[in-house]
């Protein structure tokens, strides 16, 4: 579909929304002059009342004149003084695609890479245009790589899909709004209600009555049902605006493999999705590592360490370049499964070009370790920044973990406070073992209704496991208070801690390690021994 039909159809669905709010109104109007002809004048008061209330919020998404702006991504703008050599690329990739280059770039911490434009009378006419460049992908892609995906994001600019979706963006825009308002109406009213019932019902009670049941499910009922009509057309808009958009993707990818090679673009589309599921895990195990200490990585770190995991990792994430998703994450997504558009650029005629791996896409930025620094600033919350900063990665995990280890609230935890009535501590746990009434203490852990009803043996090795991985969380806490655990950081495989004296980390079965793990199953056996494991415990301090 040519640029013009689509905004022909952007342009008819529009209208659409505005048909439906003037269909409404009518059908309003014509019931009030029912009412008030043949109703008696109180009821027609009503549902003139009514009519004037449903009115309102149709009104008002009617004459949303302005679309608001959407939130931009937080980010570094960079100009070319800034970086050269990614403005002449951005330049280059400009003239090899036939379109006016970004007037300004912001470099983010996401995997990544957007355009947008701000066009003036609903897209008819050109506006600013700003390109938002993930960190990210310029630390996973090569170059090569790189230029798929810039040229990829330069076919929407050739293809006016950033000013049309002006068109596209509004209807959105104001259709959402006004299911919002139906939607807040109804709360309100469903909020007032239940007051009102309440209040009769604490009446009633103050007068020694049964209070009736409070009963809210007919309150706003009749902005529901106008909410329900919009989120239907909504619905309708979207699966149609959706189609458009899938097809603007598909367009660009043709668009990337034109200018930067078939190879290139279908490389680039798989490595983004190994970049993307990467760069969640680093974030959750390595960049917010110590966020419940309130520490920092190093300076620059913080979106600078993805690499290095990325280069550690390389062996386990090659797997992932062959897993596609064959699916869209969602039935409103606007871009196809990632499977589909690679198939697609695969099945074009082999160029010549292969994927021309010409080094890592972070050497166009003149200084990398200054950027990443100064990306920390543009990006993190005001909270975030003022948090200390480690001076190396080992002494972030190792002030992580031991904040961790001091405030662990486990399932057991829950259970010792309940059956002991008293502090949740080791101590307190051995006692309850030594006095036989460990397997009642295990009944007040959450359990399942098999387990829960499961005979005694049965019941034991249910538990088991959770007992095990608990006591050993308390055993490590005990050690971490007294600052006796080290901890061994590494970008291939998860933290590994040591006991002191041992010269393996605790998945060995040698040494100490070995009479750890042999302590903790002595205590939790069917018949428990807790000795092994206080002969193993660090000394408590005395008094002075």
């Amino acid at each position: 579909m040519g640029a013009t039909l689509r905004a022909l159809r952007a342009l008819v669905l529009l209208c659409g929304f505005y048909l439906l709010g003037l269909v409404l109104l009518a059908v309003a109007a014509v019931v009030d002059v029912a009412a008030v002809e043949w109703a008696p004048d109180a009821f027609a008061g009503k549902i003139v009342i009514v009519s004037l209330l449903l009115a309102v919020p149709v009104v008002r998404g009617m004459f949303m004149l302005r679309t608001p702006k959407g939130e931009a991504p937080p980010g570094l703008p960079v100009t070319a003084a800034d970086e050269p050599r990614l403005w002449a690329l951005l330049r280059e990739l400009a003239a090899a695609t036939g379109t006016r280059a970004p007037d300004a770039v912001v470099l983010t911490g996401d995997v990544n890479a957007a355009v947008s434009e701000e066009p003036r009378l609903l897209g008819l006419r050109p506006g600013p245009r700003r390109l938002y460049l993930g960190v990210p992908l310029l630390t996973g892609l090569t170059e090569a790589r790189l230029k798929a995906v810039l040229a990829h994001e330069y076919g929407h600019f050739t293809g006016g899909d950033t000013r049309l979706s002006a068109l596209a963006v509004r209807g959105r825009v104001q259709i959402g709004r006004t299911v919002g308002h139906f939607h807040a109406r109804a709360d309100s009213t469903a909020a007032a209600e239940r007051a009102r019932q309440e209040k009769a019902a604490a009446r009633r009670t103050a007068k020694g009555k049964r209070a009736k049941e409070i009963d809210t499910g007919g309150a706003g009922i009749t902005y529901r049902l106008m909410a329900a009509v919009y989120t239907a057309y909504a619905k309708l808009y979207m699966r149609a605006t959706l189609t458009t958009a899938r097809a603007q993707e598909y367009a660009a990818d043709l668009t990337a493999a034109r200018v930067a090679g078939r190879d290139a673009t279908a490389s680039a589309l798989r490595e983004i999705q190994v970049l993307s599921a990467a760069h969640g895990f680093y974030l959750d195990s390595y960049a917010t590592l110590g966020l419940a200490a309130r520490r920092l990585p190093p300076r620059g770190q913080y979106f600078g360490g993805f690499g290095r995991m990325l280069t550690a990792r390389e062996a386990e994430l090659a797997g992932l370049r062959e897993e596609l998703p064959t699916e869209p994450a969602s039935p409103y997504d606007s871009h196809p499964p990632i499977a589909d558009r690679v198939r697609r650029i695969e099945a074009l005629p082999a160029d010549g070009r292969g994927t021309q791996d010409t080094g890592p896409a972070l050497a166009l930025l003149a200084d990398p370790g200054r950027t990443l620094a100064a990306l920390e600033d543009a990006a993190l919350t005001d909270d975030v920044r003022q948090f200390e900063r480690a001076g190396d990665w080992e002494q972030l995990l190792s002030s992580s973990m031991a904040v961790g280890l001091a405030s662990l609230d486990t399932p057991l935890h829950r259970a010792i406070a309940l059956h002991t009535g008293d502090r949740p501590t080791l101590s307190a746990l051995l006692s309850v073992i030594d006095d036989g009434r460990l397997w009642q203490l295990a009944r007040r852990l959450p359990l399942s209704e098999q387990a829960a009803t499961a005979p005694d043996p049965a019941f034991r090795e249910s538990v088991r496991p959770v007992l095990r991985d608990s006591l050993r969380s308390m055993v490590l806490a005990e050690f971490s208070a007294r600052s006796l655990l080290n901890w061994e950081f590494s970008w291939s495989r998860p933290a590994a801690v040591r006991l002191p004296g041992s010269a393996s980390d605790l998945d060995g079965e040698a040494g100490t390690e070995g009479a750890f793990h042999a302590a903790v199953a002595a205590a939790l056996a069917d018949h428990p021994d807790t000795g092994p494991l206080r002969a193993l415990l660090p000394p408590s301090p005395q008094p002075a």
